[in-house]
């Protein structure tokens, strides 16, 4: 049996009734998934996206009237996937041997989320998986449309602080060195600004190796500290904190825990755990353990508006919105009502951070490249009038 660890593989078999006295990799899987694996770079290994197609495709299929075997049997000759297909034979060989899918995708460790597993338990308790199917569809389809306005936003910003830095690179590299040479043929003392980019472009022509590693290494600290507990929750916290930024990324946490929780407790999952299930999406560990307090307060009976209310952390508007769906019974409608007015707020919150990023960015180019030719300029002028 094929798993990504020993004791996948004795869950999973624990999952079709069966009781694992022993659990031993074999020599020729381990020689076969050592060298090339699924790693980060490679092309067929399981996304985010192919888990959103085939829940489209099955849920499709089941509301067909298919079974789900003989629905998995159809995706296996589909997918053009190598991963993806050997998912599917996995997924049809476990449901063929009385499996739940539930329990056999969740031997798949590392491919479904929680939020997934949870989804499809609650599918297979209450005998509508191809509702629940449809519903996961629906809601990744908003959180990939999400993400990609945020992303769509960004590539304009990003390609202009390319085009910035490398025109920056060019001048200093290429355009200053040959006015260096006559300067210093001169003989005469330059401006002070002419000094400093003639220093700037030695420093970058000889240097240009050790900015990299120094960039690597600030990367890799960075990545580092974002492992640790403590240190992410500072970084989180001063996200929230700064303008335009922290609006925009305390709107996204959101639209996605309100679309979350009232997606799961739409199809059955208690408030409590939903909540929990919920914690673990959410990107900003500031407003995640915040909900730790507002699960612990909700099991002693004081509801879910007034705990978030008092973690400072959510919008008024969303906590107000709550508890009108705790008063009415419509909690579900209401956090589905939430997330849809935080997904505009996103949009509109990042036409306006790129209405104001845009000059910024051109602004702050004109200004440097101005920068550098006018020391130059200046040079050329004064070197002129002291050879006259």
């Amino acid at each position: 049996m094929d798993g990504p660890t020993q004791s996948a593989v004795a869950e999973r078999l624990q999952g079709l009734g069966l009781i694992p006295i022993r659990v031993e990799e074999s020599f020729a899987r381990a020689a076969a998934t050592a060298p090339n694996g699924p790693g980060f770079f490679s092309k067929n290994r399981v996304t985010q996206e192919d888990v959103a197609v085939f829940t489209q495709e099955i849920a499709t299929l089941l509301k067909a009237g298919l079974p789900l075997d003989r629905c998995l049997e159809i995706l296996i000759g589909l997918s053009a996937n190598e991963s993806v297909r050997e998912l599917m034979l996995q997924l049809r060989e476990d449901v063929r041997g009385g499996a739940a899918l539930s329990v056999a995708m969740e031997a798949r460790q590392g491919v479904f989320t929680r939020f997934y597993l949870n989804m499809i338990r609650a599918g297979e308790a209450g005998g509508a998986l191809d509702v629940v199917l449809q519903r996961l569809t629906e809601f990744m389809e908003r959180s990939k449309e999400l993400r990609d306005t945020v992303k769509s936003a960004l590539i304009y910003p990003v390609i202009l602080v390319g085009v910035s830095l490398l025109s920056v690179a060019i001048l200093l590299m290429w355009v200053v060195p040959q006015f260096s040479q006559m300067f210093e043929e001169s003989g005469k003392a330059l401006p002070l600004p002419t000094q400093i980019v003639i220093a700037a472009g030695d420093g970058v022509r000889n240097y240009w190796w050790l900015m990299v590693l120094l960039a690597l290494g600030a990367y890799s600290w960075f990545k580092r500290q974002m492992r640790e507990p403590a240190s992410r929750y500072r970084w989180d916290q001063r996200v929230l904190k700064l303008p335009l930024i922290g609006d925009l990324v305390g709107k996204m946490e959101v639209a996605r825990f309100s679309r979350t929780l009232g997606t799961l407790i739409g199809n059955g999952v208690t408030l409590v755990g939903a909540l929990s299930i919920v914690k673990e999406t959410l990107n900003n560990s500031v407003m995640s353990n915040a909900l730790t307090g507002v699960v612990a307060q909700l099991k002693e009976g004081k509801g879910l508006g007034k705990p978030l209310m008092e973690t400072a952390l959510f919008p008024k508007l969303a906590v107000h919105l709550v508890m009108v769906g705790e008063e009415t019974g419509k909690l579900q409608d209401m956090l589905i009502r939430i997330a849809d007015i935080y997904d505009r707020e996103v949009h509109s919150a990042v036409k306006r951070m790129l209405s104001l990023m845009e000059p910024v960015l051109i602004l702050g180019l004109g200004l440097v490249i101005g920068g550098i030719i006018m020391s130059i300029l200046v040079a050329i002028l004064s070197v002129n009038d002291l050879a006259m």
